[in-house]
């Protein structure tokens, strides 16, 4: 029988951990529309104090071409180097009741080992329910409340928040195969996928970091802060409204959208016409050039020829 040693190195003994506690995981580098991953984890790895007791081994899981180290440069010699990580970390939330958060980069490599790994460290662990989130773009206003899209086995939080539900077939993430194989081992496993406009994509969009807190919250009762993240949400939309209020052109976009969103929401009754509403297809087609412009552009950032004047790229 052959021997594969762990893809990680615990920082914890195993046996000191609490059982029967949830799960919650955003990993970056799959689809991040608005930056709703990175926002929704630095918010609550600043906020809740984690301990982090289970790193993940980037020279078997990170490409590092893809995702380069930052160097920190101080005039004439490198004063610190931070590789991109992966960790399992446990968390309070606001009344004390723990957790633990799956966060940082989404594996380049190895996946059915580090799923292989994963799913058996939360055997040992008896983790009670697994919840997960990212962001895709999609062709809805800013001026509607933030969609979202559910997946996996509780039917209460499909039921509660799964605006869209299309049959379709589209790129998968890691954290799409291993809500197949928790699904599959008889887990109580979520998966909730932001719908952030589209022209939003390439900034942050904090009132969609707010919905996937709220949205985690109600899944796994747990009591997650939002209090920041509401403020700069309403200072976001705030601007954001200034801004469209000056040209004619963004206006008749974002009635457009409206118009479409509203549609979409009334077409659910099957009496309506659906004609105007875009298809998974479209919609996939759409996430599919949203992926390789991420990447792309990803590609240019750590190459260090990319930019960013923090606003929408509306206009």
């Amino acid at each position: 029988m052959s021997f594969r040693h762990p893809l990680y190195t615990l920082r914890a003994q195993l046996q000191d951990l609490p059982r029967g506690i949830p799960l919650v995981a955003a990993l970056k580098g799959y689809a991040d529309a608005g930056s709703v991953v990175e926002v929704f984890t630095e918010n609550l790895m600043s906020r809740l104090q984690p301990e982090t007791i289970v790193e993940f081994d980037p020279d078997d899981l990170l490409d590092y071409r893809s995702r380069r180290p930052v160097a920190q440069l101080v005039v004439d010699h490198i004063t610190e180097i931070t590789v991109p990580s992966l960790t399992l970390e446990l968390v309070h939330d606001q009344t004390g009741a723990p957790f633990y958060l799956l966060r940082g980069f989404e594996p380049d490599f190895r996946w059915l080992a580090f799923l292989d790994d994963l799913v058996a460290l939360l055997d040992d662990l008896e983790v009670s329910e697994v919840t997960w989130v990212h962001s895709i773009p999609m062709p809805v206003p800013h001026t509607r409340p933030i969609g979202t899209a559910v997946s996996g086995t509780r039917r209460d939080m499909i039921d509660q928040f799964g605006v869209w539900q299309p049959t379709t077939t589209m790129p998968a993430s890691v954290l799409h195969m291993l809500e197949n194989r928790l699904s599959e081992a008889g887990y109580e496993v979520t998966g909730f996928v932001m719908l952030t406009p589209h022209y939003l994509a390439e900034t942050e969009c904090p009132p969609a970091a707010v919905a996937a807190t709220e949205r985690v919250a109600v899944a796994t009762g747990l009591a997650l802060p939002t209090d920041e993240l509401r403020d700069q949400a309403k200072e976001f939309l705030t601007k954001l409204d200034e801004q469209v209020s000056e040209s004619d052109e963004l206006q008749t976009m974002v009635q457009n959208l409206e118009e479409r969103h509203d549609e979409y929401l009334a077409s659910r009754a099957p009496t309506l016409d659906q004609t105007d509403v875009p298809s998974a297809d479209e919609i996939g087609a759409e996430f599919e050039s949203f992926l390789a412009r991420h990447q792309d552009s990803g590609k240019r950032s750590n190459d260090g020829d990319g930019s960013d004047n923090g606003l929408p790229p509306i206009v």
